[in-house]
């Protein structure tokens, strides 16, 4: 957190979830606008890929293997559904596997399968949502 500037940072993990079709899931947190990647916030003392495992069971109910898991690195971006505030992501690409069931639970209100080509939602998507798609190849 910076004090200095009024901005302050949200140490979070972001998840590109691939289906096997190639489509990519990005969810809506009850009461927000914005399209996203599933994950959410570290906890302090927490590694981020425990946290993204423990941020996708809890807001899609599916246990993460982890080796369906690839880190995409480190992002930065304005903070979608907060103002004066910008997230740290780190980010994971997440394959899943054929058959694995997705629902919207914890405090998700939608989610929706997108063409990462052709992103178009029903809300606006994420400033960090655009950033990772690009860096996952698309």
């Amino acid at each position: 957190m910076s004090a200095d500037d009024g901005i302050t940072t949200l140490r979070i993990v972001a998840a590109v979830v691939e289906r096997t079709d190639g489509r990519h899931l990005l969810v809506r947190k009850r009461g927000t606008e914005a399209f996203m990647q599933v994950g959410g916030k570290i906890e302090p003392g927490e590694e981020p890929l425990a946290a993204l495992v423990r941020e996708f069971e809890e807001e899609v109910g599916l246990r993460l293997d982890p080796a369906d898991v690839e880190s995409l690195g480190r992002f930065g971006a304005p903070a979608a559904n907060e103002p004066d505030h910008v997230v740290d992501a780190h980010a994971y690409r997440v394959r899943l596997r054929p058959g694995a069931e997705i629902a919207v639970r914890a405090e998700l209100e939608e989610l929706v399968w997108i063409d990462p080509a052709d992103p178009v939602a029903s809300y606006p998507i994420a400033p960090l949502s655009h950033d990772l798609l690009t860096a996952a190849g698309h």
